[in-house]
């Protein structure tokens, strides 16, 4: 059996972080197939390490000398079956060792475990969370890894065995051997000898440093039979000389014998086998973005995608390969993601960091530059500057003109190629291509199914990002008009439930009179669908955009209007619909005013503070009454969204809207409380007017209702229940509200309890059993 590892006698011994552990034990005990997914994430550290140790060389050369070469090399050991991945990257010193590999806790760590408990990832993700080193632990028993940092005088090593909670940390034995970097070396799982075969590993590594900027080199062996060189004895040289002179001394002979004394002349040589040891090359291509973009096919645009995003199971929705050409020179790839983050999906509300690499000349220098907007941090790429310096420091760059031209030029081109998404055409199955079905008689069978629209693959985009579009449209004025023609709606007209519309559509498709474009906030469809702000919109056919997500309402302060057309709240006072009489309508307001204003004039000093004023509706239909914000006064929807958020109790003046009290002129119960109400001017010695109760309860339940049609809360829910209380009260013929008395029913004798039922077995009595059948 072989010996057990040990450790040296002089390493030191620290434990796994609580969540390291945990996460190493997942690791560990993981079903997981696909476990190349090690490879690609050491692959990836390495190069990570090598871009900062480039930079970090620009302004300080002498962080170079040990080791001019920045490349990785993968070498397998079959008979010990190891693998080793090394390094000429920044390296680690002692105590980086043991805070980055396992006792300093990481965020990621945490994000990755809530991940998998929520069955949101899997093992294949565990890049996107900065914690790729511990895959390694899919395939071996035991991760040594030695590294030099620049700083450090000695080189150390880092050891830990599968499953265990613990690693040790000791000066390397074999002195400074890497000059710089690190080197992992990973002892196999007997389950995970396919990466020690030279075929297997070197379709891995080509697959995973296909775009890596750096070198990478893998170790092969080769073997060959060639021929012994064998040195001449001095009994050879004598058989030599006699031949020589025997030669001298015969005749000339025949062609025949002299080709048989050739062939008896001719020996078989002695082989042996040679192994041979080589550094192949297997990233040879250069930079994808530097290449010409009609040599690049779609596979290898996604297979990029793939390494930028470190998203191995997801593709790109699209992308933009440009050189960017003028005063400022760049080159570029940006690409969309087909779903949202993992930080947006987890409710975080931070900018995912390593969306855009920043490269000058092929170098990287930084990963977490702002070069786009927070409402465009998903998309992810590369850029790569000619006129960018790279002797200053990160927070110089930042500020530097340069970035600035180069951010306004990233943002302008990934708006067009989002509008260029939303442009495209979406290939419809052609009915003559479609397979037919054909029945025994050899006759088509018409399929009488409806067949499914299929989606635009826009609008399967703008479901996972639509919301960061409108946050655009908040937060950036110069590109707001672009951002607009981007954005998607749920309206009135729309076909199905899931059915989107541009405001460019909904521009073409309004009334001729139409000046304006009528939207209407809520919580859902359904229930805007219902409201009775709708009623007379729906009469007329005229569209309504329907803003159901909460961002919608604080993107329309910011945007009034899209192409000359000023969006309008339907719910607000003041909205016109222009299709009839002008003259007419004025005039019968006006009649309506004058009729209706003793009621308008007690409404008010009956709500007081609750409206700020009654008016005579011209848009209600069946309801009585509706209660409407004023034209630039919150929405009831926007109070509702103002309430619920955080610290509102202190400022719930400022969440309250400006109600208005619409009346519905025509209908029986406005005609009814107009009886009941006081007159305008009360006659000269007459008894004050006096204004029943009944007719007060129904006044503030007709309140309370055109509230609730409104989409506004009751504001005084007690008053309320004691309105209601006193109408059943009254509808149920109950002239006292007192209880009745408690009853007191009589004492009962305990009953026996109801015998089980037995079912098959009733009537069994343990005479029925011959007890000496059982075994004790």
């Amino acid at each position: 059996a072989a010996t057990p590892y040990q450790p040296p006698e002089n390493a030191e011994s620290f434990k796994f972080e609580a969540e390291v552990h945990r996460m190493l034990d997942i690791v560990v005990n993981s079903l997981y197939q696909n476990k190349d997914v090690f490879l690609r994430e050491l692959i990836s550290n390495a190069s990570d390490a090598l871009d900062k140790i480039r930079f970090l060389g620009i302004t300080k050369p002498e962080m170079l000398e040990d080791k001019a070469e920045l490349e990785i090399r993968i070498e397998y050991d079959a008979e010990e079956k190891t693998l080793t991945i090394r390094d000429s990257g920044i390296g680690m010193s002692h105590d980086d060792m043991i805070s980055n590999l396992g006792t300093v806790a990481r965020s990621g760590t945490t994000k990755f475990l809530e991940a998998l408990e929520d069955g949101m990832a899997d093992m294949a993700m565990i890049g996107q969370f900065g914690v790729g080193f511990y895959s390694s632990f899919l395939v071996a028993d035991r991760v040594s890894v030695a590294s030099k940092h620049p700083n450090s005088d000695k080189q150390y090593i880092w050891e830990s065995l599968n499953g265990q909670s613990e690693f040790v940390v000791f000066e390397d034995p074999r002195g400074n051997s890497l000059g710089r970097g690190t080197e992992i070396t990973l002892h196999l799982k007997e389950d995970a000898l396919e990466y020690a075969d030279p075929i297997r590993l070197k379709e891995l590594a080509t697959h995973y440093s296909e775009f890596v900027t750096h070198p990478i080199h893998l170790r092969t062996t080769s073997t060959a039979e060639v021929p012994v060189e064998e040195d001449e004895t001095e009994e050879d040289v004598k058989e030599d000389n006699d031949e020589e002179k025997k030669e001298d001394d015969e005749f000339e002979v025949s062609e025949e014998e002299d080709a048989d004394d050739e062939e008896k002349e001719v020996k078989e040589p002695k082989m042996e086998t040679v192994i041979t040891h080589n550094w192949d090359e297997v990233n040879t291509n250069p930079a994808i973005w530097a290449r010409d973009k009609d040599e690049i096919t779609d596979e290898e645009y996604q297979t990029f995608w793939k390494v930028v995003s470190k998203e191995a199971n997801t593709n790109a929705s699209t992308w933009s390969h440009f050189n960017a050409e003028g005063n400022i020179n760049f080159k570029s790839i940006l690409y969309l993601p087909e779903s949202q983050p993992q930080n947006f999906r987890f409710g975080s509300n931070e900018p995912p960091k390593g969306g855009l690499k920043l490269y000058v000349r092929k170098v990287l220098i930084s990963d977490e530059f702002e070069l786009m907007p927070a409402y465009l941090s998903f998309i992810k790429g590369v850029v790569d500057s000619e006129d960018l310096p790279l002797n200053v420091n990160r927070e110089t760059l930042q500020e530097s003109k340069i970035i600035q031209v180069i951010k306004k030029k990233l943002v302008r081109k990934a708006i067009e190629m989002v509008r260029n998404l939303s442009k495209q055409k979406v290939e419809e199955e052609d009915e003559d291509t479609a397979e037919a079905e054909v029945d025994a008689d050899g006759n088509v069978i018409e399929d009488s199914t409806p067949k499914e629209k299929k989606e635009h693959p826009y609008i399967s985009w703008y479901k996972e990002f639509g919301a960061s579009i409108k946050f655009g449209c908040i937060e950036d004025e110069p590109n707001r008009g672009k951002l607009a023609k981007l954005l998607r709606f749920h309206s009135s007209k729309t076909e199905e439930k899931e059915g989107l519309v541009s405001l460019e559509e909904y521009v073409e498709r309004m009334q001729d009179w139409q000046k304006d474009i009528y939207v209407i906030a809520g919580s859902d469809i359904e229930e805007l669908e219902k409201s009775q702000f709708m009623e007379k919109f729906n009469e007329k056919e005229i569209e309504v955009l329907y803003l159901v997500d909460p961002v919608d309402e604080y993107m329309m302060q910011h945007m009034r209007d899209f192409d000359g057309k000023k969006f309008v709240h339907i719910t607000s006072e003041n909205v016109k619909i222009n299709d009839e009489d002008e003259d007419l309508t004025k005039r019968r307001q006006k009649a309506y005013t004058k009729q209706l204003k003793p009621l308008t004039k007690w409404l008010k000093n009956l709500y007081g503070s609750n409206v700020m004023k009654v008016s005579i509706s011209k848009r209600l239909g069946s309801a009585p009454a509706i209660v409407s914000s004023s034209e630039y006064g919150s929405s009831a929807n926007m109070e509702r969204i103002m309430r619920a958020q955080a610290f509102q109790n202190q400022q719930d003046f400022m969440s309250r809207s400006m109600k208005i009290l619409e009346i519905n002129p025509r209908h029986p119960f406005i005609t009814k409380l107009l009886e009941g109400c006081p007159p305008e001017e009360e006659e000269e010695g007459a008894e004050p007017f006096k204004v029943s109760n009944d007719l007060i309860d129904s006044a503030w339940m007709l309140y309370d209702m055109a509230l609730l049609n409104g989409g506004f809360p009751i504001e005084n829910t007690q008053a309320h229940t004691r309105r209601m209380t006193r109408v059943l009260k009254s509808q149920m013929g109950v002239d006292s509200l007192a209880l009745e008395p408690e009853i007191d029913p009589p004492v009962e004798e305990e009953e026996a309890p109801d015998a089980p039922d037995m079912g098959d077995f009733e009537g069994l009595n343990m005479e029925d059993f011959d007890l000496d059948d059982f075994d004790a």
